[in-house]
């Protein structure tokens, strides 16, 4: 039995705040993977983009999910690009259940307009963030696909999706809910 609920998916469809409904809803911890490397590291994802690059990024992300893996009974909220990585995918399956939140562009689009908090999105757009939405999303399609639950947050609150992943958690006896 799988000890922990991995949320990942695309930025902006929903990750962190439901993850944090979730964790509440099933007496579990909660882990923004995000939040955990820029405490570790000291300083926010876009400094850490602007002064080491992306590579470097990567690297501290490894390390967290190795870290976060270990853990029983957490969700984590991965960040967009985590599941990038097969290494990363495999560790986080090992003990957890995989969980793809997607949502449509427009609902990404809406939910990402603010510049300067998504570097890969911000760094991608060249004024026109819809195409980089989608060809990210075209990018990931196969990364994402390896997830064992699929959500579509696009018209739903958080609550709504955590309920429907404790629904399926109960149902498939996959993880302690």
């Amino acid at each position: 039995m799988k000890k922990n609920i991995v949320l990942i998916g695309f930025m902006g469809t929903g990750k962190s705040s439901t993850g944090r409904v979730l964790a509440n809803r099933m007496g579990f911890s909660f882990v923004d993977m995000d939040q955990y490397i820029e405490a570790k590291e000291g300083r926010k994802i876009p400094e850490i983009f602007a002064s080491d690059g992306e590579a470097y990024f990567r690297r501290a992300e490894r390390e967290a999910v190795e870290e976060l893996s270990g853990r029983r009974h957490v969700v984590i909220a991965t960040g967009g690009g985590t599941v990038k990585s097969e290494e990363n995918r495999k560790i986080l399956h090992e003990n957890g259940i995989i969980i793809c939140l997607t949502a449509d562009v427009e609902t990404i689009l809406e939910r990402t307009r603010r510049p300067g908090v998504r570097p890969v999105l911000d760094g991608k757009d060249e004024g026109d963030r819809r195409a980089a939405i989608c060809a990210l999303l075209e990018e990931r399609r196969e990364m994402y696909s390896h997830a064992d639950y699929f959500v579509d947050t696009s018209e739903q609150s958080p609550l709504q999706i955590a309920d429907e992943i404790v629904h399926y958690v109960k149902r498939e006896g996959c993880c302690h809910a």
